[in-house]
């Protein structure tokens, strides 16, 4: 079974968002974090940025040692210089260079003719290998680029020692039929070149990231950038938890599988949480505080039952502790009978039914129903029902 190599740039696209920039020992923690959940490949920034964020490259590939490190640079060569020298610690390395290549990107961005962008792309990227071992190109808006001018940046990216093509939806433009009828068209120009790989990396502006990297891997990419939450410019870039889950459920559907650790996806995203300090929503899939939490009655009976009712994978398989059934307006019995139990309590019939007519009755007032709730709740039902049978029992003597 083929593998898709996992790309984070988590640390590099992802710390571009707004309010997520890490220092390097938040850095180097996170970087020690995604090589335990098993990512191919980190890219840790963009060194020509700045000082600071090339020492930061520096200071990741000196710390992880057994994950290839990637560093992010213009086709310009104060840029390659600047990249080449914060890898020069790693173990294993990867230039990233970039330019745009669609028409609107080229005369209004860069005011460079496609000529101009070719002969750019050749002399860095030649340059680039020349350097380091391992490059990657990524033709920036390939999405929106002519696709047979998009056909002759991948040639000469190749012909210059590319061993990587990313061809990214940049502002999140495509839908996944378009994206993945584009990979199909470079594969073709490129005969399947041997020893060439297709990356996709998308953002999430029409919410189609995932969807789009799906239908890459189905035209035969074998590479995905992404990040932990999703995280990145704008609405962000392709979520790696789901990425990776995606492909795991539905193995038999793509064919291919990754290195990703599964059990260390919650792990990961909740220390980029702490390290960021920004929370993803409560329904965020794998990840969210709902993706394992149920509330409705009829959910809840079938969780009960057999988790798989509800469930496509379980909690503990992403690393999330356990599932939670949610006591609300919408909960059942049976639910409220095993938080119950989980409390500490094994009440009767009557009992039951009489904290399930309280709970619910709160539920209507509040939000939330929290298990210190449901506590007072038992603790005053049975204790007035042992009451009532002391009464009882008193009367009778």
């Amino acid at each position: 079974m083929d593998v898709v190599r996992i790309f984070d740039t988590t640390l590099r696209d992802g710390e571009q968002s707004p309010g997520f920039s890490m220092n390097t020992q938040e850095k180097i923690r996170m970087a020690t974090q995604l090589a335990k959940l098993g990512v191919d490949i980190i890219e840790a920034g963009f060194p020509i940025s700045s000082r600071g964020d090339l020492e930061a490259v520096q200071a990741v590939a000196r710390e992880v040692r057994d994950v290839p490190i990637a560093a992010l640079a213009r086709a310009k060569k104060m840029d390659l210089d600047a990249a080449i020298e914060a890898l020069k610690p790693a173990a294993s390395s990867r230039l990233h260079i970039f330019l745009a290549t669609s028409d609107l990107h080229l005369k209004v961005k860069l005011n460079m003719t496609r000529e101009q962008a070719l002969e750019a792309i050749t002399a860095m990227v030649r340059f680039g290998r020349q350097n380091v071992a391992e490059v990657e190109f990524s033709a920036e808006d390939a999405g929106r680029t002519d696709i047979d001018y998009l056909c002759q940046v991948c040639k000469a990216a190749v012909e210059a020692g590319a061993t990587i093509l990313n061809l990214p939806d940049t502002v999140g433009y495509a839908v996944p039929e378009e994206y993945g009828a584009m990979f199909l068209k470079v594969r073709e120009a490129l005969d399947d070149a041997p020893g060439v790989t297709l990356s996709a990396h998308c953002h999430d502006d029409l919410g189609l990231a995932v969807a789009n990297s799906l239908a890459a891997v189905r035209a035969g990419v074998r590479q995905i950038e992404c990040t932990v939450n999703g995280i990145g410019e704008r609405a962000g870039n392709a979520s790696l938890e789901e990425l990776a889950v995606a492909l795991a459920v539905r193995r038999e559907s793509f064919g291919v599988t990754t290195n990703i650790k599964l059990d260390q996806l919650f792990p990961a995203s909740r220390m980029l949480t702490e390290i960021t300090g920004a929370q993803v929503a409560p329904n965020k899939a794998v990840v969210g505080a709902n993706a394992f939490a149920h509330e409705a009655g009829i959910h809840q009976d079938g969780i009960i039952k057999n988790p798989l009712t509800y469930e496509i994978i379980s909690p503990e398989t992403v690393g999330v502790p356990a599932r939670s059934l949610v006591m609300g307006k919408h909960s059942g019995r049976n639910a409220l009978r095993v938080s119950l139990r989980d409390l500490g309590f094994e009440p009767s019939d009557a009992e039951l039914a009489e904290i399930y007519r309280r709970v619910t009755s709160l539920a209507d007032q509040s939000k939330t129903v929290r298990p210190r709730d449901i506590l007072g709740i038992a603790h005053e039902v049975i204790r007035r029902g042992a009451s009532s049978v002391t009464a009882e029992a008193t009367s009778a003597a």
